[in-house]
This record gives C-alpha cells, structure tokens and sequence, in this order.
C-alpha cells in the first residue's frame, strides 16, 4: 500500500512539473498577430499551428494525470485513515471506557469515618435531633 501512494505521489510531482513547464512555453493569444506577420512560427517543428495544438494537448494530459494522482491520493489517504475507528469513534470511547470502570474503594480520610448501625456511615445520617417523647 505504501508503494503505490509513494508511485502516485512521484506521478502528481512530475505532472506538476510538465504541466508547469508546458504552460510556460505556450504563447499567449497575443502571440498570435506576431505569428502572421513572419516571426518564425512557420518555419518551427510542429508546423504554424501544430506547436499551439501539441502543447495544448499535452498539457491537457499533464492536468489529466495530475488530477487522477491526487484523487488517488486522497482514496489512499482516506482509505488508511478509516481503520482506525474515525473521529466519531475516538470521541465517544473515553466515555464508553470511563461508564465501564467501577468506582475505586475510598482512601484516607473519607474512609475512616466511623460507620453506625445500620450500615450507613456517620457522615450520610442527616442531623437532626430526634423528636422529643409526647406526654
């Protein structure tokens, strides 16, 4: 899995470049009245209109492969990071895991607090006198 996001990330880079490269040796529509009066554009490889369409075209593909790596990268990218559970899952498991555990048995101070009869502690019974015997 690693190698083919390391191959599609060296495919979006050289891509870039190409289609940076390509786009610099376009000539702009400007271009194109200097062209008619004789300034060397017939007499190139591709002919006076076959540079413009070549470029173009290879351009095209350059954007082409270009956008293809970078949806690929983002399916990889999303694919590796779906296994892990998302963010929903990472939110919710510290409280899934604090409801879980049961409470740890009291230490120190609150723990010696003397117990009554009764089984409650002495610090849970309420204080109020009890009631005064009727005559």
């Amino acid at each position: 899995m690693q190698i083919l996001m390391t191959l599609t990330l060296v495919v979006q880079i050289l891509s870039a470049l190409v289609m940076i490269v390509l786009v610099l040796m376009q000539h702009g529509k400007g271009a194109d009245m200097g062209a008619s009066f004789g300034s060397g554009a017939s007499g190139s490889l591709f002919g006076a209109t076959g540079s413009a369409n070549f470029l173009s075209r290879s351009t095209a593909v350059a954007a082409t492969l270009f956008f293809a790596a970078t949806l690929m990268m983002a399916y990889f990218g999303n694919r590796a990071n779906s296994g892990d559970g998302g963010l929903m899952d990472k939110l919710a498991a510290p409280a899934a895991v604090a409801s879980a555990v049961a409470p740890a048995k009291a230490t120190g101070p609150i723990s010696q607090i003397p117990t009554v009869p009764g089984g409650a502690t002495a610090a849970s019974k309420p204080a109020v006198p009890a009631p005064a015997a009727s005559k």
